[in-house]
């Protein structure tokens, strides 16, 4: 009987953490996705009313979660974020991998400096660094300057606002969530492994499509989940260095709450975005439970 209360004890401070935390805001932004925009503050009508009898009556108004479906600008926001986000993590999937692998086989004495380069631009601000960006590939930066300096282009290349940029600037941003639960994973690799199918007369090419890529898959799974999640949220990134045609679910949230100041609206769209998140996390986490079995 101690043992179980402790035990409950001990599991009421995260249970309640994450209650406080994320129950909680979901549980507010879902509210207001059923409500109904209005002038007054905050901007929006109460689910909880009082009919004319004088008792309360609840009033769910369905409308935001149809116009997500009925409206092609929502729709093809959100399809354009899911779009960007599996291209900026396949991209930092394919970066990230050799980086991890390099380092997981590197020696001992090495792997704490090259994780520490890994992880180096985490320590300046997020913004100053898509700042720095900006100064690199606007016409006048300084690959603009280089290509021409070495006879590669005569006339500046329009690489800032586009989706190149955008694309540089979410690989490069996110590419350390992918590197590091790969290395994670690929550090606890056994080599007799790969030492055994080169012993049966596996290439090195075939020993690491059979033994080394099949063995990290989770840290793949991982990483992958690790960069697509954020990115679709993803608000400040296309709004610095994406063109006109960026318009992601995050830019569409931020210009509903803060510019349209329709709250329903924008709380709808953020709960779809999520529930479609969740989905992904979810299958991963059954898949999981199955091979642990």
């Amino acid at each position: 009987m101690k043992g179980r209360l402790g035990r409950a004890i001990v599991l009421a401070l995260p249970w309640s953490w994450m209650a406080l935390f994320f129950v909680v805001p979901f549980l507010i932004v879902l509210t207001i996705a059923f409500a109904e925009p209005s002038e007054g503050l905050p901007p929006y009508t109460p689910l909880l009313r009082w009919s004319e009898e004088g008792g309360p009556v609840i009033q769910l108004n369905l409308a935001n979660f149809r116009l997500f479906l009925e409206d092609p600008f929502y729709l093809e926001a959100g399809l354009r974020s899911l779009r960007v986000a599996a291209i900026s993590a396949t991209l930092c999937l394919l970066i990230g991998y050799p980086m991890a692998l390099a380092i997981a086989r590197a020696p001992e004495r090495w792997r704490a400096t090259l994780l520490m380069l890994v992880i180096l631009p985490f320590w300046t601000s997020f913004l100053l660094r898509i700042t720095a960006w900006i100064g690199i590939l606007q016409d006048q930066g300084w690959l603009n300057s280089a290509l021409m300096a070495l006879g590669v282009i005569r006339e500046p290349l329009r690489l800032l606002y586009t989706d190149f940029a955008l694309y540089i600037g979410i690989t490069y941003c996110y590419l350390p969530f992918m590197v590091l639960p790969l290395y994670a994973t690929l550090s606890k690799l056994d080599p007799a492994l790969l030492e055994a199918a080169e012993d049966l007369g596996a290439r090195p090419w075939r020993a690491f499509l059979q033994v080394t890529l099949p063995l990290s898959m989770p840290g793949v799974v991982a990483g992958f989940l690790l960069v697509f999640i954020p990115v679709v949220g993803e608000f400040v990134i296309p709004e610095l260095l994406g063109g006109p045609g960026a318009q992601l679910i995050g830019r569409v949230l931020w210009t509903e709450f803060f510019q349209n100041r329709d709250w329903p609206l924008a709380s709808a769209l953020a709960v779809v975005l999520l529930m479609i998140l969740v989905a992904p996390i979810a299958l991963f986490q059954a898949r999981a439970a199955r091979e642990g079995r």
